[in-house]
């Protein structure tokens, strides 16, 4: 699937004074809009998977940093995405959920909540005018829901099955930037991985930022990229994905 970067992410970070490479305390807060084309699958409990066609849409990711100066204590950072895609399929075969068959050569909706916090910890491995580079771990907290809505069986029309699901998936952590003296611009990349057995998670994005305030009290940045995020869940509480939500 080809995916285009057209839009941009707006940051902003609020620094505490002097939150540089030598930084007391620095507070860093920001909102990215991402535009994400989706795709993927999802089942529950042992039941075939079903592809559905899932609608393009703009998300909003909030989050928030505290980086200090204590040693051996991690900094930590907290983001919110929202993430609930909806969609839709011809089904070509029939399809269980949730106890409920949904019947083949009919049309199902979905709504599935993705919406997810995740909890960095993370050190400042290099940190400098020119080069910052970050290393931690992360895990994501889910605790969302998947409707599906169709025809079942026993001649239900319109029949909607809803299953709720919870839990953390820990990921390792990175974070790198680049400057370009003088000019308040560089580039930057930060994602969590994950790949155990048959779960695979990624998300990361990368792009350019350019910092137009920069003082003792306040930095102010803006910035434009591309996000790319995977989740292959094997049986998290019952629900096993494969759906892939990325661009700009």
């Amino acid at each position: 699937m080809k995916k285009y970067c057209l839009a941009a992410a707006l940051s902003l970070a609020c620094l505490a004074p002097a939150a540089h490479a030598d930084t007391l305390l620095g507070l860093y807060v920001g909102v990215d809009g991402w535009k994400s084309d989706n795709e993927g699958s999802f089942s529950y409990q042992d039941n075939a998977a079903q592809n559905f066609n899932f609608e393009d849409e703009t998300f909003v990711s909030y989050y928030a940093a505290l980086e200090h100066p204590v040693p051996l204590v991690p900094n930590i950072k907290l983001r919110y995405t929202e993430l609930e895609l909806t969609g839709s399929t011809r089904l070509d075969q029939n399809f269980s959920f949730n106890g409920k068959d949904y019947v083949t050569q009919t049309n199902i909706n979905s709504v599935s909540d993705f919406n997810h916090i995740d909890y960095t910890l993370y050190y400042e491995i290099f940190d400098n005018d020119l080069i910052s580079i970050d290393l931690g771990v992360n895990a994501k907290q889910f605790d969302g829901a998947v409707t599906v809505t169709g025809t079942t069986l026993q001649g239900d029309v319109n029949h909607t099955e809803t299953v709720e699901f919870s839990g953390f998936v820990p990921l390792a952590y990175g974070r790198a930037e680049a400057g370009l003296p003088f000019t308040g611009l560089s580039v930057f990349f930060e994602g969590s991985f994950l790949a155990i057995d048959d779960s695979k998670l990624h998300d990361y994005q990368m792009g350019i930022a350019w910092e137009f305030i920069d003082n003792l009290a306040i930095d102010v940045a803006v910035k434009a990229g591309y996000r790319s995020m995977v989740i292959e869940l094997d049986d998290v509480d019952d629900i096993t994905t494969d759906i892939d939500a990325s661009g700009p």
